[in-house]
């Protein structure tokens, strides 16, 4: 079956990933993405090497060649070579007054019939005052460890 991604290397290109693999700067996974492409260049009186001969080569399955070779032809060389930064947004559990909430909470006095309040309890109790819908006591406890607070 004929690749689909076909990695056509510009001179400029060449030069690039070639002083990348000798300077040895950067890290493992970027150099060896550079390898890969050298390797699978299918421009004029370059040495295609198939994916099978890259992997082996270079110890990475035949997929991240391919890979590599599609993020080529698709995003450009810097895309296929550098890692992309990853993007994760997290949205808050509690706001500044849920926090505030829970940290006077935790400051008062234990529920009867315990000697301190656990993170459990802290987070059933902020449910039951209907100061949020639901609530981990893993988020307690990174609320209280981010505030510096003792709950004892």
């Amino acid at each position: 079956m004929p690749k689909q991604y076909m990695v056509k290397l510009k001179l400029d290109e060449r030069e690039q990933l070639l002083e990348l693999v000798q300077n040895g700067k950067g890290s493992a996974k970027t150099l060896t993405h550079a390898r890969i492409l050298l390797k699978a260049d299918q421009a004029k009186g370059q040495p295609s090497w198939t994916d099978e001969a890259i992997s082996e080569a270079f110890e990475v399955s035949v997929a991240t060649v391919e890979r590599v070779r599609k993020t080529f032809v698709c995003h450009g060389l810097d895309a296929a070579v550098t890692r992309r930064a990853r993007v994760r947004e997290r949205t808050r559990c509690l706001d500044g007054k849920q926090e505030a909430y829970l940290i006077a909470l935790a400051c008062s006095e234990p529920p009867t019939g315990h000697g301190q309040w656990t993170l459990r309890v802290l987070a059933e109790r902020m449910v039951q005052l209907e100061y949020v819908a639901e609530l981990s006591h893993m988020t307690v406890q990174r609320t209280l460890k981010k505030m510096n607070s003792n709950r004892g």
